[in-house]
């Protein structure tokens, strides 16, 4: 890497987004270090397994800073049909986990393509938003819906509902700094509420997904069954009160009443173990990381680096608020991993190349274009 460009790297974003993997790194040894049935007899199965994936990620995001950003950009058809190939290849040849077919397996490796699809997709739908002259008719959003859509439809027929909401997120969030009418993304919001929701709801979701969607509601109804995940979430998330009940010592975790407590609901592990004091740790870094890419959007000189930064910083605002909100009975339950705490490879490899392009626009703001 150029020396030059090295002292452009905004080491704000680097160190919270290192502080947050430590966190879930803590967490989740403490989540399944005692679940012998879980982690295979090896207390720290998920632990290595998940450094492992942090140390690929942290690599991928290393290539990617020596790659200028625009580079990505001149190669995004490709970067996306690339993604919907991999997409189409998961309802082909993936297997079905946990109700979703979302796993692509190669060798003794899986992945879950959704989330590199995210990538794929911000970066082509940043290259072809930078090149629209405007957007402020219903015909000129046509090709840009059309480009979510594709992707969202693949996945909901999977079904992951969850991770396909998020390509919403992205979605608005781009089209609304590339310039796309507040109005038409207001009537674009109430058609998808009102007209695809329920669409999707009594045509693709299968029963137990309309119950997670509900659920939320009322969990008490059902509280042995689809509501027990909200209850033991809440609890954990109670029990910790102000400084939480110490590493390694909380009930709901170490005694494995939190279903998923590694992945999904990692968040009540951290409320329950460091109480208050330390959600607003782990709240704290996420609103830097996130107020450092508003930040790295500020100081961006072209509109294709604009977009890349506001997908991301969109994809990881509804992760954020749509994790800690089902797990404390706010959300549904959709499945979504909190961004560099949950365990997940893919996810983790995913959300490091993604800071990576930030950084990388960061470094190369300065760079003159003729």
């Amino acid at each position: 890497m150029e020396r030059r460009l090295v002292k452009y790297i905004d080491w704000g974003i680097l160190g919270g987004v290192l502080a947050l993997i430590g966190i879930g790194l803590v967490a989740i040894f403490s989540a399944t270090h005692s679940n012998m049935a879980l982690n295979q007899g090896d207390s720290f199965y998920f632990l290595k397994k998940q450094l492992f994936a942090a140390c690929i990620g942290l690599g991928l995001g290393y290539f990617l800073l020596n790659l200028d950003h625009r580079t990505l950009g001149r190669l995004a058809w490709p970067i996306y049909y690339l993604s919907l190939a991999l997409l189409g290849a998961v309802l082909i040849f993936g297997r079905e986990v946990n109700g979703a077919k979302s796993w692509l397996y190669i060798g003794p490796m899986a992945m879950q393509v959704a989330e590199l699809a995210k990538l794929g997709v911000i970066i082509s739908l940043a290259q072809y938003l930078s090149q629209k002259e405007e957007l402020d008719t219903w015909p000129s959003l046509f090709g840009a819906l059309v480009m979510v859509g594709i992707p969202m439809l693949l996945i909901l027929l999977q079904p992951d509902f969850g991770t396909a909401m998020v390509f919403v997120g992205i979605a608005f969030g781009m089209l609304y700094m590339a310039g796309a009418r507040p109005a038409h993304l207001a009537i674009l919001a109430a058609i998808g509420i009102f007209v695809v929701l329920p669409l999707g709801y009594f045509f693709i979701l299968k029963p137990y997904q309309k119950m997670r969607l509900l659920i939320f509601l009322n969990p008490y109804q059902d509280a042995r069954g689809y509501g027990y995940n909200i209850i033991q979430s809440m609890i954990a998330v109670g029990s910790g009160r102000l400084f939480g009940e110490g590493i390694l010592q909380g009930r709901q975790g170490q005694l494995n009443f939190l279903p998923e407590h590694h992945t999904d609901f990692i968040f009540p592990v951290i409320a329950e173990e460091s109480g208050f004091i330390g959600c607003l740790l782990v709240l704290g870094l996420f609103f830097y990381v996130l107020w450092r890419i508003l930040h790295v959007i500020s100081e961006a000189r072209d509109l294709y680096s604009i977009l890349i930064c506001t997908g991301v910083f969109s994809m990881f605002l509804f992760h954020i608020l749509v994790n800690i909100g089902m797990t404390i009975g706010i959300m549904p339950i959709t499945g979504i991993p909190l961004p560099f705490i949950s365990y997940g490879g893919s996810s983790l490899m995913a959300n490091l190349m993604c800071v990576a392009l930030v950084l990388n626009v960061h470094m190369r703001r300065q760079k003159i274009l003729f």
